[in-house]
């Protein structure tokens, strides 16, 4: 039961890092995050990261939501993908009478 509060939770997937390696719990990726330069943790993606890391770890958010805030902060510089339709487009019929 211990490991399934703290900073020892362990996410679903492990989040792939740029250079190598991987996080796999909440401390890995605070780690992470305190290894960056001062200027890059005070930008707005990574405190909203370690926010959530922060009430993952006491039990007042999801690992779910920890997963995406340091993922969407990694990946803050890259370009949205573009987007897609998600219907495909309906055939058209031609009347007949």
């Amino acid at each position: 039961m211990a490991a399934e509060r703290g900073w020892q939770r362990e996410f679903d997937d492990p989040i792939p890092l740029p250079s190598s390696g991987q996080m796999k719990t909440l401390e890995d990726a605070a780690r992470f995050i305190q290894k960056l330069p001062k200027a890059e943790q005070q930008r707005a993606h990574w405190q909203l990261a370690v926010e959530t890391l922060i009430n993952c770890a006491e039990g007042r958010d999801l690992l779910f939501h920890a997963r995406v805030a340091v993922l969407r902060a990694l990946h803050h510089d890259e370009p949205d993908p573009a987007a897609t339709p998600r219907r495909k487009q309906t055939k058209r019929y031609k009347v007949v009478r």
